[in-house]
């Protein structure tokens, strides 16, 4: 009796969301639906009751934020599951309440209001446009995520119409959440990795890398080549990363402690858990002393088994920006009653430190490089300063369809915003996910 007791109160949200506890209907049936808001104010969600006294929940941006901020019918998703408890409690002062009892009407909800920018996702949903993939921006010091979008998406306003069919469409991928549950081989992006991999065991000779890129790699009956044929020529390991040469990536590898890269991959947080409120899915990779050299050569570069969602890439590129220290990634900032009195703030919170300031450094040094002398001289010479990797990620035999990816921060010394970025299918990420990643930056700072 004592645990239940105490499970009870340590847990009053889950037990109060739990879609089996009744408690959610006498909720529901007492008060109205709050509100969910735009960090600017904008209304991204809120119930509007007719003189009939019929509820309809409405989002005024129609599929802008349809994974952000979500549904609440036919279940609850994004922003509307995650802060299903508040949205469903009042807070209003007793005299409200009250006046509400006289008038036959609930009493008001307590609204949330969230982290989202809708310029930011506005430009970032735009940018993508007809491209199936998603993108996530976040300030990499508090762990807000300013911007979510993932396509293809739909109109949380017909979400009852569409419903049906979208279930019933075994094909349909429209309700998953691609920055949260996209599970993708990260291409060269998990370069990152591989390099701080190499950093680390090789702390004080790392900068006296060199090799000799011909187009290839091949140990045993495996071949790595780097992308669309390219011969580097002669390079060091900060030329191997800005060019991201694949087969110079390739012979890092080999000459890693499997054991030690396997540490470091836990260290980084795949096959674990995450530190977020919303549905996602776990990232995967496994590599131990028994990886064959066939498994090492694709994970040096990103590919094989490697599968990695925007949002784990978004927060390990956070930490390299936050000096090491990845902070909590969340969606809302505080909660409100209908007169506006803060009933509860979130503020940041630091998770873990996924890797030393030194190392943090080191990755950024090589990441401005990408940007100023690699595959990511879109955002060079610009009023701000970026860093990041590219990636172009294979994901069938066909040896030119890749996915495109980008995945950095601005500016590079002094980061304040952390964009990651996929497209699908759409080829290169210098040429195709740099230029989203530049608009969403010029948007950030008002360029």
């Amino acid at each position: 009796m004592t645990y239940t007791c105490h499970y009870a109160i340590t847990h009053q949200q889950e037990l109060i969301n739990n879609s089996y506890n009744g408690r959610q209907e006498i909720f529901a049936a007492q008060n109205t639906r709050g509100s969910i808001f735009a960090a600017g104010g904008q209304v991204l969600a809120e119930t509007q009751t007719d003189a009939d006294g019929n509820e309809r929940r409405v989002y005024p941006y129609d599929n802008l934020f349809a994974h952000a901020v979500g549904y609440a019918t036919n279940g609850r998703f994004g922003v509307e599951a995650a802060a299903n408890y508040y949205l469903i409690n009042s807070n209003a002062k007793l005299s409200d309440k009250v006046a509400s009892d006289v008038a036959g009407s609930k009493y008001p909800g307590d609204s949330v209001v969230t982290t989202l920018d809708v310029g930011l996702q506005e430009v970032a949903a735009k940018s993508l446009g007809v491209y199936k993939g998603a993108i996530i921006v976040s300030e990499p010091s508090t762990g807000r995520i300013l911007a979510m979008v993932s396509k293809p998406d739909f109109n949380p306003n017909e979400i009852d119409t569409l419903w049906d069919g979208l279930i019933q469409d075994k094909e349909s991928t429209v309700l998953l959440n691609r920055v949260t549950q996209g599970l993708y081989p990260p291409g060269s992006t998990f370069k990152i990795v591989t390099a701080l991999e190499y950093i680390r065991e090789n702390p004080d000779s790392y900068r006296q890398y060199s090799y000799q890129c011909n187009g290839r790699y091949s140990s045993g009956q495996d071949t790595i080549n780097c992308y669309h044929g390219s011969v580097h020529g002669h390079e060091d390991f900060t030329r191997s990363f800005a060019k991201s040469c694949n087969a110079s990536f390739a012979n890092i590898g080999m000459t890693l402690d499997r054991t030690r890269w396997g540490q470091t991959l836990d260290g980084l947080l795949f096959n674990q858990e995450l530190p977020v409120s919303f549905a996602y899915n776990k990232s995967k990779l496994v590599v131990n002393a028994d990886t064959s050299d066939s498994d090492i050569l694709q994970a040096s570069i990103g590919q094989g088994t490697t599968q990695i969602t925007p949002l784990h890439l978004n927060m390990i590129t956070c930490a390299i920006a936050n000096g090491g220290t990845v902070m909590k990634p969340y969606l809302v900032d505080y909660v409100k009653n209908n007169e506006g009195t803060v009933i509860k703030q979130f503020s940041p919170d630091s998770y873990k430190e996924l890797l030393t300031q030194t190392e943090a450094a080191a990755l950024t040094e090589l990441m401005t490089a990408v940007v100023e002398s690699g595959t990511g001289t879109k955002l060079a010479g610009l009023t701000y300063t970026a860093a990041g990797k590219t990636g172009s990620a294979e994901f069938n035999n066909v040896k030119t369809d890749s996915h495109a990816w980008f995945t950095g921060f601005a500016p590079a010394q002094e980061p304040e915003v952390c964009v990651t970025i996929i497209i699908e299918g759409a080829g290169s990420g210098g040429d195709y996910a740099v230029p989203i990643a530049k608009r969403i930056f010029d948007e950030y700072f008002g360029v």
